[in-house]
C-alpha cells in the first residue's frame, strides 16, 4: 500500500510507538486476561494509521472541462454566495461554494482540480471545531489557495482545506508563482476534515456534476462540468 510522503514525521512515530506499547504491555503483563483484546485493540489502530496515510495510485484522465474533486469525502453542502472577495472578483458578483466532508477513513491527499497557476496560497490559524459544522469554514484552522486555470475559461478559483476536531495539522506544496497539473497532489490534511471549492457563479457556463450526500474521490470525481 503506497503511502503519502506527507504524512512524515507521523508514519515513522506513531506506528513505531504503538508497537512499543503493544511490547510493553505483552512483556510486563503477559498472561493477564485482558492482553489479548488490548493487544488487538492497539493492532487495528496501528493498521488503521497506515491505512489514513496511504496515497493510492490513481490514472487521472486529464480533461479541462471537468474540475475534478480535490479531496476523497462525501458532499455536504452547495451553495451560492456573496463571496465575491475569495476570488478578488468584482462586488456583488455571486460565487458558488462546494463543500465536502472527509471522514477520518478517506484518504486525505488533495489533488488539484485542474491544471492552474498559483497566484495566493494564504494559511489562517483558527479554531478545531468538528469538521462537519458548516460554520468550521469561516472559524477552523484553514488555507487558502488561489489559482486561475490554464485553460479556458481562465476562472480564478479557490481550494480551501480546512482541519478539523481531530485533524490539527495542514501540510500544502503549493506555491505562488507555480503551476499545478490537473489530478495532481498538493498536500493533505490530517486528520478528519473539511475541503470547499470555489468559483465564479455563471448560469450557463457550467453545470454541477454532483449533489449532496454523493461520494466523490480526488482527480476522478468531476464537480464542475464546463459546457
Amino acid at each position: 500500500m503506497p503511502l503519502t510522503r506527507y504524512g512524515l514525521p507521523q508514519i515513522v512515530v506513531f506506528p513505531l510507538g504503538i508497537i512499543s506499547l503493544m511490547a510493553l504491555i505483552f512483556v510486563f503483563f503477559w498472561p493477564a486476561f485482558w492482553l489479548i483484546p488490548l493487544e488487538i485493540i492497539l493492532f487495528i489502530l496501528l493498521c488503521w494509521l497506515f491505512s489514513f496515510f496511504r496515497d493510492p495510485r490513481r490514472t487521472i484522465i486529464p480533461d479541462e472541462k471537468l474540475l475534478y474533486s480535490p479531496a476523497d469525502a462525501t458532499i455536504t453542502a452547495i451553495s451560492l454566495l456573496d463571496d465575491s472577495d475569495s476570488l478578488g472578483s468584482q462586488a456583488g458578483e455571486k460565487v458558488l461554494k462546494i463543500s465536502m466532508f472527509l471522514s477520518v477513513f478517506n484518504v486525505h491527499v488533495n489533488r488539484m482540480p485542474c491544471s492552474a497557476r498559483i497566484e495566493k496560497v494564504t494559511y489562517r490559524a483558527g479554531k478545531f471545531l468538528n469538521a462537519m459544522a458548516p460554520e468550521s469554514s469561516e472559524v477552523n484552522e484553514s488555507n487558502d489557495v488561489l489559482i486561475q486555470r490554464l485553460a479556458e475559461p481562465q476562472d480564478r478559483l479557490l481550494v480551501r482545506q480546512i482541519t478539523g476536531a481531530i485533524a490539527r495539522r495542514i501540510v500544502c506544496e503549493a506555491k505562488e508563482g507555480g503551476e499545478i497539473r490537473q489530478g495532481e497532489p498538493y498536500g493533505m490534511m490530517k486528520f478528519g476534515s473539511r475541503a470547499e471549492l470555489y468559483l465564479p457563479a455563471a448560469e450557463g457556463k457550467y453545470e454541477v456534476a454532483v449533489k449532496i450526500g454523493d461520494p466523490v474521490r480526488a482527480g476522478l470525481t468531476p464537480l464542475i462540468r464546463y459546457l
